[in-house]
């Protein structure tokens, strides 16, 4: 919805056999654009998720051991992986999280993308069919966990950015979503203000300065399920605009479980909410997470405490040195003739 540029340009790339990579956040759609046109052009899509432990032999597929040992390298024992099948049927092959993959694998998609063919070794050269297109995507906001991607893949495919689609938009995504997921919902609740309320709520955590990453429209949509539903539960005929306004507090309880990707500032997050901050006061000591360290896990809200203020005074007793004059006063002590 409301991508009509981005399927001009797709359409328009895949019909010149040229590969494509696309850029963009979470939650724009890039999938659901590529597949639609896969389905409407009734060609195959494999889709692969990029991430560290894709090695080559994943993405281009491997021998039986079990057969080998009975056969040999013979053809018929290989099994093909999505790279390998992609090739032989002309099939569209979708690799997400491209900033994620190997570099060794990357160096197997650029053989590929310039000369249209792969060896595998004991098996042979494998020519691409005439149908056989690498559309890739990434999200280049995301430095975790991710790697620069070489200028060698940059240079053999179109590159389209995507970013988040307007409010109106937003708005008539969650809306149908709403219909296909509860369907006794009327017009008035997939049009009233909880959509536009979620998707108020949503739009404003990708600018809000106490978030480090704001939420897409997955968030709004699981927003305003979670709202319906609850709703049902407690007996609230609509979520009409009134009622909005009385639960007001609920509504930015719900959503703080629902912004969905929103990395929060512990320190901060009572000033997130958008409630009236006389009703909320903000802590009054340094926090840090209470746990293992090491894990490299983000911590959850509930699990940060304050922390003890260490003694910045090294002479206190607490400190460096009135422990060490502590320790010379019992080691004098217990010296034999003192």
């Amino acid at each position: 919805m409301g991508r009509s540029r981005e399927l001009e340009v797709v359409v328009a790339a895949l019909a010149a056999r040229r590969h494509l990579l696309l850029e963009g956040p979470p939650g724009t759609g890039k999938s659901t654009v590529l597949r639609a046109i896969a389905s409407h052009a009734g060609v195959g899509f494999e889709f692969v998720e990029g991430n560290a432990e894709l090695t080559p032999a994943r993405l281009v597929g491997s021998f039986d051991p079990a057969a080998v040992l009975s056969e040999g390298y013979v053809p018929e024992v290989f099994v093909d992986g999505p790279l390998v099948t992609a090739l032989r049927e002309g099939s569209i092959l979708y690799l997400e999280e491209l900033n994620r993959v190997p570099e060794e694998t990357l160096n197997v998609l650029i053989t590929v993308m310039s000369e249209g063919e792969l060896h595998v070794p004991r098996l042979g050269r494998i020519g691409s069919d005439p149908g056989f297109r690498l559309v890739a995507a990434m999200n280049p906001f995301d430095a975790i966990g991710t790697a620069r991607i070489a200028s060698a893949v940059y240079d053999r495919c179109c590159r389209l950015s995507m970013d988040y689609q307007s409010a109106t938009e937003e708005q008539a995504i969650v809306a149908r979503e709403l219909a296909e997921a509860v369907p006794r919902a009327t017009t008035g609740d997939a049009d009233g203000p909880l959509v536009s309320a979620s998707v108020a709520m949503v739009r404003d955590s990708r600018r809000h300065p106490d978030l480090r990453a704001g939420s897409s429209v997955r968030g709004a949509i699981d927003h305003t399920l979670l709202c319906h539903e609850l709703a049902m539960l407690r007996g609230w005929p609509s979520m009409t605009a009134a009622s909005l306004s009385m639960q007001r507090n609920w509504l930015c309880q719900a959503g703080s479980a629902c912004v969905r990707g929103a990395r929060v500032d512990p320190r901060t997050s009572w000033r997130s909410c958008g409630r009236p901050t006389s009703d909320l006061s903000p802590p009054t000591a340094p926090l840090r997470p209470r746990g293992r360290r090491g894990s490299g896990k983000a911590w959850p809200a509930s699990r940060w405490a304050p922390t003890r203020r260490r003694r910045s005074d090294p002479g206190a007793p607490g400190g460096s040195a009135g422990r060490r004059r502590s320790r010379e006063a019992h080691h004098l002590e217990t010296r034999p003739g003192t």
